[in-house]
């Protein structure tokens, strides 16, 4: 496949300036221009020649641009109006192999769009960067019909998907992550490579559907984890206690109900959720 647009295109910033766009604070926009970073950002996935990518929040195109340069057939969500004559135009440059879905990234089924096994990549919104995490981390079926995530979040967001147990970063976006994925920090990426720089340092996180522990419904541990966490001052017997037969469950598998939630490793907040299920 050819990798290189059908006609030269002008770098992109000078495109954002002739447009005359700006980032958008509502909408959680930080533009990345260097065209270096957004190549190996796109290299992360592995090879991506012939393969079907999902990009959420494109903006002016920067990531699509380098996701296309690597010869990848692009499925992009926007919901910025604004930004859709540039991607209309990536699209007319690399000979159709963008299609832009105008709309909010919540409301898609990427499944459905992509028609086959597929990519996400994206430098993710941050009001709802980790809603959509969630969402793609907890489908029924497994392995799902993505074959890895490369996603952009605020480092100390990063930092919790793949935080151990026992840390202050651990919680339930790292159980989530983590009992039937492999999740790490591919790299990091310098507030000021933004325009506008926003406050925080961000970085990549790279996950891959791994094995998937028997007999777990995945609504019920995310269920589990939500109530553990979302008092995760408070023992788990009390923050527990809305899950019916949790507390009961917890001492069937040894584990102490006066702990925190933080303190239990994913091996046993799955079974916990397995016991409870059978």
């Amino acid at each position: 496949m050819s990798r290189a647009p059908a006609r030269s295109l002008p770098p992109l910033r000078e495109t954002v300036r002739a447009h005359g766009l700006s980032a958008s604070k509502a909408l959680g926009q930080n533009f990345l221009f260097d065209e270096q970073l957004l190549d190996r950002i796109a290299a992360l996935p592995g090879d991506l020649d012939g393969a079907t990518v999902f990009e959420v929040g494109p903006g002016p195109g920067g990531l699509t641009r380098a996701l296309l340069r690597a010869g990848a057939r692009v499925i992009a969500v926007e919901r910025d109006h604004r930004c859709l004559p540039l991607l209309a135009d990536l699209s007319e440059a690399f000979e159709g192999r963008l299609t832009v879905v105008e709309g909010d990234a919540m409301a898609v089924d990427a499944d459905a769009l992509a028609d086959g096994p597929y990519h996400i990549v994206a430098n993710l919104p941050y009001n709802v960067g980790t809603a959509l995490f969630t969402r793609w981390l907890e489908p029924a079926e497994w392995p799902p019909r993505w074959q890895s995530l490369t996603l952009m979040f605020q480092q100390e967001v990063a930092e919790r998907i793949v935080a151990p147990v026992g840390t202050s970063a651990y919680g339930r976006l790292a159980v989530l992550a983590q009992w039937r994925a492999e999740a790490k920090i591919a790299m990091k990426v310098h507030r000021s490579a933004f325009t506008p720089p926003p406050k925080v340092m961000s970085a990549i996180v790279r996950i891959i559907p791994g094995a998937e522990p028997e007999g777990v419904d995945p609504a019920l541990l995310s269920r589990l984890t939500e109530k553990g966490f979302g008092q995760r001052r408070k023992m788990l017997r009390q923050s527990l206690k809305g899950v019916p037969g949790a507390v009961e469950a917890l001492e069937a598998i040894g584990i102490d109900p006066t702990r925190r939630a933080e303190t239990v490793r994913v091996d046993e907040w799955v079974a916990l959720a397995r016991l409870l299920k059978s």
